[in-house]
């Protein structure tokens, strides 16, 4: 017997494709959720108007379900430093993404020195999962700012030529997109679906001495949805790093300039 969701979305007349359109997510993500996946709330919400079916109807037994588990607001866990937060809880976060990555900081070296999570990147981008990573232009305003505020001067830009070094074969991927901005960033944004890593940034003190918050976007109008809309807005205004001189791109790529 076809799932409810399946029977709605013929009985409306609508493809997996027209879905995925409509919705503004993978047809893998569709696939899923006809396979028996549950939709998050936002895509439930748009899938009842999409096929004028309740909720009850095209998922039985969510109301049991949304009693059983109630909305516990959009913080997970509190780090006192980012050094603190085991490395596994990192490669969870993106292991878990079913329809899109982000990763907005300067460098965001810690994560490109670790092969596990290159690895799930990689096989994430693969299986169809958008990936998106923006760091900091090299040559930027920002950039030089903030080595400056970090006492570590050119060390930053060196930092960020690494991270795109290692980094590169990642963004080979179908799938993965590379932007590089010279924005000032009060927090570094690491994503996976509705959940989030922020890192908040404090003058003078390294990243990594810094905060994070474990964040899961509960409400459009919560605390994750605030960051999720401002990774957005620097991603709107970043550089793919080909716009860029060629100067550039050896210095953003680890090459020696020849």
């Amino acid at each position: 017997m076809k799932d409810p969701l399946y029977r709605a979305l013929r009985s409306a007349g609508l493809e997996t494709v027209d879905v995925a359109a409509r919705l503004n997510v993978d047809p893998k993500t569709v696939e899923r959720w006809l396979s028996g996946r549950l939709p998050y709330p936002r895509h439930r919400a748009a899938l009842v108007a999409l096929t004028g079916w309740a909720p009850r109807d095209l998922w039985p037994g969510i109301d049991a379900l949304d009693q059983a588990a109630p909305d516990t607001g959009d913080i997970l866990m509190t780090y006192a430093q980012r050094c603190s937060v085991p490395s596994e809880t990192w490669r969870k976060l993106f292991a878990g993404a079913e329809e899109e990555i982000g990763i907005l900081a300067y460098s965001g070296l810690f994560l490109a020195e670790d092969a596990g999570v290159l690895m799930i990147l990689r096989n994430k981008a693969r299986a169809g999962v958008r990936v998106r990573v923006a760091l900091g232009d090299v040559n930027g305003a920002q950039v030089a700012q903030r080595g400056a505020e970090e006492r570590i001067g050119a060390m930053m830009a060196a930092r960020i030529s690494n991270a795109m070094a290692l980094l590169r074969p990642l963004f080979d991927e179908p799938g993965v997109s590379v932007r590089v901005h010279d924005t000032v960033l009060y927090s570094s944004i690491y994503r996976a679906d509705d959940q989030l890593m922020v890192n908040t940034h404090a003058y003078g003190c390294a990243a990594s001495r810094s905060p994070v918050l474990h964040l899961r976007r509960a409400t459009d109008e919560g605390m994750a949805a605030t960051y999720l809309a401002s990774f957005d807005r620097v991603w709107a205004v970043a550089q793919e790093p080909s716009a860029h001189p060629t100067s550039r791109l050896k210095i953003a790529f680890g090459s020696t300039p020849g």
